[in-house]
């Protein structure tokens, strides 16, 4: 096939990689624990399957307006401004197939053919896939670990140029589990302005902070970085909704019209059915009670994690405060055998661990972050400590 550059360019997931591989181990027998997939382990609430299946019921298997339906335009508005304190209005809202849809909505509409995207490194492994597809090009900001994988100012300066369009930023970050202080936005908020960058905050874990933290909006801070900003949000993550595929976003109202023209020809609205689930889940007064049960659940398991991560030599992690995933630093590791085979890197370790002990990790280099591999504890707590224990069991093997 003469596929085209486009296409050629697209590097596939190595996280649904990684989630494919341990699925065919364990359908070939094998008894595989997976810290791959990035979905909560929970099924999607009751009554949320409830409404579903009522519009189901009542025949509500028809189009809709492409950029979502009225009522579920009024009900994002009404958690956004309970949730972050921003007043939108019902134009400056989208329902996509899908956060993801979102993302690459926005830079699609966004970006022209060599316009630079700032992303912070280690980062989601779509953000970079996504900004080329759209004509852009990816630039790399660093984060350290000893600041949390935050991003900061002075990192972000010099690498910004004429060309620089868009900043990410990710909080409840995915892969790091970092969580921005209002004091961290408002310092990226100021270059953002003073260099007139437009900003996609990506909340999608807004439901999933720990250990007393509180989730803040960049868009919040001030009217004049919320006019600079889109916030990306779905139900996926805190309503372990991610088969549903809704995901949302608010921002300038010019911006959300050209992504629902580009929606308009590319999908069309998203599932009709799904909608109406999601309605229910920012509506329901039992949504609370459902968020808090699993944060909760998610919490006791990455402290769990954490501690034991810390205690096998060799290995070690810093505490996330969001999302669920933990970034484990195997740099100690490499130059060392197992067998004939040398861990090199972020993908020999992830490769000969599955292997040996079949326990399936992704490799930091997915995320820009070779020194690392991540798991997530969105597995039960039993699934957690056996695949510890294999990961010591592999550890302690190397010589």
């Amino acid at each position: 096939m003469n596929l085209s550059q486009k296409a050629r360019s697209i590097s596939p997931s190595p996280t649904l990689a990684v989630d494919a591989k341990a699925k065919q181990l364990k359908s070939e027998g094998h008894d595989v624990i997976g810290f791959g997939a990035g979905e909560p382990d929970f099924d999607t609430p009751d009554f949320i399957k409830s409404a579903a299946i009522d519009a189901i019921n009542q025949g509500f298997t028809k189009y809709t307006p492409v950029g979502g339906i009225p009522e579920l335009k009024k009900a994002i508005v009404d958690t956004l401004k309970e949730d972050i304190g921003v007043a939108y209005e019902p134009n400056q809202i989208i329902v996509s197939n899908g956060a993801k849809q979102c993302i690459f909505n926005a830079l699609y509409c966004l970006c022209d053919p060599g316009d630079e995207v700032l992303i912070p490194s280690p980062y989601w492994v779509s953000y970079p896939e996504i900004v080329k597809l759209c004509g852009g090009t990816p630039v790399f900001v660093p984060t350290l670990e000893s600041q949390d994988f935050k991003l900061k100012a002075e990192n972000i300066k010099p690498l910004i140029t004429k060309k620089t369009k868009v900043l990410i930023i990710n909080s409840p970050n995915n892969p790091t589990g970092s969580v921005y202080s209002r004091e961290d936005l408002e310092e990226i908020a100021k270059l953002a302005l003073e260099y007139d960058i437009f900003v996609i905050s990506d909340e999608i874990y807004d439901k999933l902070v720990y250990d007393g933290e509180t989730h803040v909006s960049i868009a919040s801070l001030n009217s004049e970085i919320c006019n600079k900003t889109l916030v990306v949000n779905g139900v996926s993550k805190a309503y372990a909704m991610t088969g549903w595929r809704i995901g949302y976003a608010a921002g300038p109202k010019e911006l959300i019209k050209a992504m629902t023209d580009l929606q308009g020809h590319a999908t069309s609205n998203a599932n009709s059915i799904a909608q109406k689930a999601t309605l229910e889940a920012l509506t329901n007064p039992a949504r609370k009670q459902a968020v808090e049960e699993m944060a909760q659940e998610f919490s006791k398991r990455r402290q769990y994690m954490v501690e034991r991560i810390n205690k096998i030599k060799g290995l070690s992690c810093r505490m996330p405060k969001g999302a669920f995933y933990v970034m484990m630093n195997i740099s100690e590791t490499f130059g060392k055998y197992i067998g004939d085979k040398v861990i090199k890197d972020s993908t020999t370790f992830a490769e000969a661990l599955l292997e040996k002990y079949k326990v399936a990790v992704v490799p930091g280099i997915a995320f820009g972050a070779d020194e690392y591999v991540r798991l997530s504890y969105a597995t039960s707590m039993e699934n957690i400590q056996r695949g510890l224990d294999r990961i010591e069991q592999f550890v302690n093997e190397l010589s």
